[in-house]
């Protein structure tokens, strides 16, 4: 296991500063590789002990979305969606 150091500056702009640092870093740390799609939901629900669903909720809730289409994907699904009506 690899072993980062954090300077105080930052351990102290977390909600509730020290307590629990390593936690909120490590939530932080999933969570944006998951936004990068450097990991699945699978992947990152494993890493925070979380089934996949509540966290795919709980990104989503912070505004990280599970789905995220470019316009001309969102015009196929769209598409395809009037086409079964």
């Amino acid at each position: 296991m690899a072993t980062i150091q954090i300077d105080d500056e930052l351990i102290a702009a977390l909600p509730g500063g020290q307590p629990g640092a390593t936690a909120q870093l490590r939530e932080l740390a999933v969570l944006e590789l998951y936004r990068r799609r450097a990991i699945s939901s699978g992947r990152a629900a494993q890493l925070l002990a979380m089934q996949r669903g509540d966290f795919v909720r709980y990104a989503s809730q912070l505004g990280i979305p599970y789905i995220e289409l470019d316009e001309v994907e969102t015009d196929r699904e769209i598409a395809a969606a009037s086409d079964l009506g």
